[in-house]
């Protein structure tokens, strides 16, 4: 199934809308008969919306107006529960341009973390290909279940989850030189290259995800030492909006600054010795507390309590159902007597 939600027509129960107010805040609901989305500054009944075509004005119980829209992939990532930090759509874009991943390839993404990436995989692989999603949690793979199902409607058809180590999972579900590219996004991705050269076919594309710059030197650097790949190409993006307003035009005083590094490579022919690159001398040599600084539990990791994930799970869970009863012509009364998604 592509992984598209219902994009125009009128607004339907179970399908998801955004309400922008009057100071630019939005919020994002699911359309069920009979509800009332409340704020401090009156209400807005879910009927009044219900049959609407996109981009409809609404006012509330005391005449604010909110402006009514499908939320766009972005919007929906950035709003959808989240199990563990997304990838923001600035390194999502660059992600697919840079990675190459084209309409029929067999990918490998690892972790799936919220399913924000795995959302974006999905939809430039469209109706074909195959995304191979692993996740070392339980709890986050679920949530990335839930989420890509509350978006799409539906589970796709080209997209797996498998729960464990990438090292040891992939040779299970991919053959030698058998995969296009992989994604990973994890703390320690220099432990998985091996396993990632073996999947790969030559010329594929390995993408490497990673928040420090400590994380950077080394991944960059057991690429370029493993011989089994093209240089390593790292890379960073940043994204500055601007204020525009006749002729006050200046850029917004906020912007979207670091959030990770992009590193590339391509995987060389089996046999293949990687000609060397006449450069300046540098310091490319490490020593031992080099190393311990670059290890998972010196760089740390940002955790969430097992209460939060599991409220994350529920909401996930319940947005999945909506999706599923909308795309499946039940009511959203009957989808929340459902058991959760699994």
């Amino acid at each position: 199934m592509n992984p598209s939600p219902t994009s125009s027509g009128p607004f339907r129960a179970g399908d998801r809308v955004q309400l922008t107010g009057p100071k630019g805040r939005m919020n994002s609901i699911s359309l069920e008969a009979g509800a009332t989305f409340h704020t401090h500054k009156g209400g807005i009944e879910h009927d009044d919306l219900i049959g609407l075509p996109d981009g409809s004005v609404v006012q509330n119980s005391v005449g604010i107006e909110y402006l009514a829209l499908r939320p766009l992939l972005t919007d929906f990532v950035m709003a959808m529960p989240r199990g563990a930090a997304i990838i923001y759509p600035k390194d999502a874009a660059q992600i697919l341009a840079q990675a190459d991943v084209f309409p029929g390839a067999a990918v490998v993404e690892a972790g799936v973390g919220s399913g924000a990436l795995s959302l974006w995989l999905l939809r430039a692989l469209g109706g074909g290909g195959r995304l191979s999603s692993f996740e070392r949690r339980e709890e986050f793979a679920d949530v990335a279940r839930a989420n890509v199902a509350a978006f799409t409607g539906a589970t796709p058809d080209n997209w797996t989850v498998t729960v464990g180590d990438l090292t040891d999972a992939l040779p299970t579900v991919h053959d030698e030189a058998t995969v296009d590219r992989v994604i990973l996004d994890m703390l320690a991705p220099w432990e998985c290259i091996e396993a990632v050269a073996t999947a790969l076919k030559p010329g594929g594309v390995v993408l490497c995800y990673v928040a420090t710059v400590t994380q950077l030197s080394r991944v960059t650097e057991t690429i370029r030492s493993s011989g089994l790949f093209t240089n390593p190409d790292p890379s960073e993006t940043m994204v500055r909006t601007w204020h525009v307003e006749g002729l006050a035009v200046r850029p917004d005083h906020r912007m979207i600054g670091h959030t990770g590094f992009l590193v590339t490579a391509r995987r060389l022919a089996p046999g293949s010795v990687l000609p060397e690159l006449k450069r300046r001398a540098s310091k490319s040599e490490y020593d031992d507390d080099d190393v311990e600084a670059w290890t998972p539990g010196a760089l740390g990791e940002r955790g969430i309590s097992p209460k939060s994930l599991r409220k994350r799970v529920r909401q996930a869970s319940a947005s999945a159902n909506a999706a599923l009863a909308r795309e499946a012509g039940d009511s959203p009364e009957i989808a929340s007597e459902t058991e959760p998604l699994d």
